[in-house]
């Protein structure tokens, strides 16, 4: 801590620099591989916030998401979370070849918007089926996804990054799926 203090001695957190050395020691030593002298400064973060104070600092021991849930009506506080880390899109598949798709008739259309629901509910059912509580996805996913997700009780969190993904990863002991037909329970990560 004291060559910590040092260091910080001569910058604007000097004012708090106990706390912000103590912070700093803490930070490394969580992250440290002390058998072999070795510390992987990309697991650690620091996070900018407008307003506040020096003295409002904190060390959060674990990784933060600043993403809300994908639909306003989800719950915002979740207590002991088996999440799914997903990297694959909440989206019926495409068609691996450059074609259209006519869709000439009121029952071209119905039946389009069956075979979509049908994908969004088997892939909603897979990650509940896994004893997944949360999704947490890569990509994005349209209002239809979004809505069954809602209806069947599963809170999702879309749009998080690449880094932030294998963060999550990490701090969870959750593995990362590329598909849903890989999720299963012990791929599940806890929080």
């Amino acid at each position: 801590i004291k060559v910590a203090l040092t260091t910080l001695g001569s910058k604007i957190v000097n004012r708090c620099g106990r706390k912000f050395a103590e912070m700093a020691v803490d930070a490394i030593l969580s992250v440290a591989d002390l058998d072999r002298k070795d510390v992987s400064f990309d697991l650690i973060k620091i996070e900018c916030k407008t307003g506040g104070a020096l003295e409002d600092s904190q060390l959060v021991k674990g990784v933060i998401v600043d993403k809300t849930m994908s639909h306003s009506q989800m719950p915002k506080e979740l207590k002991d979370v088996k999440l799914a880390i997903l990297t694959c899109p909440f989206e019926p598949p495409k068609p691996k070849t450059k074609h259209n798709l006519n869709v000439g008739s009121v029952e071209d259309y119905n039946s389009l918007y069956k075979f979509e629901q049908e994908k969004f509910c088997e892939m909603i059912k897979q990650v509940k089926d896994s004893g997944a509580t949360l999704a947490i996805c890569q990509w994005g996913f349209d209002d239809e996804a979004n809505h069954l997700c809602l209806q069947n009780e599963l809170p999702a969190v879309r749009w998080v990054g690449g880094p932030e993904i294998e963060l999550i990863a990490i701090a969870t002991g959750g593995r990362i799926v590329p598909r849903f037909s890989e999720l299963s329970s012990d791929k599940l990560g806890f929080a």
